[in-house]
């Protein structure tokens, strides 16, 4: 347990800088103050499950010493973690952090296990249930969330009914369920929860599904502002390889993906636009608009990557058979379009 402190203290640095990066480039007051927020709650939390009395005890032996070395990067801190609650599993917000950590190592099925883990121990928490429905939905190849996940989703809003994360993940699978009318139902009271940019996005998912069973699109706002790219905006030129061009023959109805995403972050883009392939070349305008979720914007990204996907199935999620442009990761916001070339070797 002495060495408790120190590892919550490398993983909650390590995994929120990753998490927390985009506020250094909106709000660099409140990045550091979220950042010293959690590694004072780390250690009032050493405090209530630790042993702080050891620190007068006697020096640890040299082998002790190497054993409780502070972990110099995210992967030791993980395995001194997971060592740590092998010896303690009763600690909750122990299997929180570990959660979090495999899920920013794209470790999803160990996430997911971490996750109920903390849940078995702390079940009324709404955040934790988001958190491991989210976890659940990446172990999926769909990124589909079953039954079991749409009852913690349904707790969460139970227990805090203006959860706006667990509402918009509940639509998600009320959508992928073919409940387009229940999904629209669920998401518009997030449109008085949100500011006006995450609105005018989620008001295009909520009047597609509104469309999609049959119903008219919400009432037009009135005296809305002109809509204008928002920060960050990225003009993408997409194009086929002339070789590659010549040797396929394209089905008329596939459809082009561009897509926006953090660099060696999870598979959830950031922004999406759909094509058609007979608009081929073409160039798109990725912003905030075109974000799928309202809680993840472009204009939050330092950098993203970019690449374009070739779908006969036209599904987003990549297919086998998908054939995809060479990504490029591009600082924002950029100085120019950025050009993707689907087919190239």
């Amino acid at each position: 347990m002495t060495v408790f402190i120190g590892i919550a203290t490398v993983l909650t640095l390590l995994v929120l800088v990753g998490v927390l990066w985009p506020l250094w480039h909106s709000s660099r007051r409140l990045f550091l103050a979220l950042l010293t927020t959690m590694g004072i709650g780390t250690a009032l939390l050493y405090q209530w499950v630790g042993t702080p009395a050891a620190i007068n005890v006697a020096p640890p032996s040299r082998e002790a010493a190497a054993a409780n070395a502070m972990p110099a990067n995210l992967d030791e801190a993980v395995g001194q973690l997971e060592t740590e609650l092998k010896q303690h599993p009763d600690q909750p917000e122990g299997w929180r952090l570990l959660g979090r950590s495999y899920m920013s190592m794209g470790r999803y099925l160990d996430a997911r296990r971490a996750f109920e883990t903390a849940l078995n121990l702390q079940a009324d928490d709404p955040d934790l249930l988001v958190e491991t429905v989210q976890a659940r939905m990446y172990t999926d190849p769909q990124r589909r969330m079953d039954a079991d996940a749409v009852k913690l989703l349904q707790r969460a809003l139970q227990l805090q009914p203006q959860h706006q994360r667990a509402r918009w993940f509940l639509g998600v699978s009320q959508r992928q369920q073919g409940q387009a009318a229940e999904a629209a139902k669920t998401w518009e009271p997030l449109l008085a929860q949100v500011d006006a940019a995450t609105a005018a996005s989620l008001r295009k998912e909520i009047d597609a599904a509104r469309i999609e069973a049959g119903m008219p699109a919400l009432p037009a706002v009135a005296d809305a502002a002109p809509a204008v790219a928002s920060a960050n905006a990225l003009q993408v030129k997409v194009s086929l390889d002339p070789a590659f061009a010549a040797k396929v023959r394209l089905d008329g109805n596939a459809q082009v993906f561009v897509i926006a995403r953090q660099p060696a972050g999870p598979p959830m883009p950031v922004a999406v636009e759909k094509r058609s392939v007979t608009e081929l070349p073409f160039t798109a305008t990725l912003d905030d608009a075109d974000s799928p979720m309202p809680t993840l914007k472009l204009s939050q990204m330092p950098e993203v990557e970019l690449v374009a996907r070739l779908s006969s199935s036209g599904i987003a999620n990549k297919q086998d058979g998908d054939i995809e442009s060479k990504p490029v990761r591009v600082a924002l916001p950029a100085k120019g379009p950025v050009e993707l070339v689907i087919g190239t070797e």
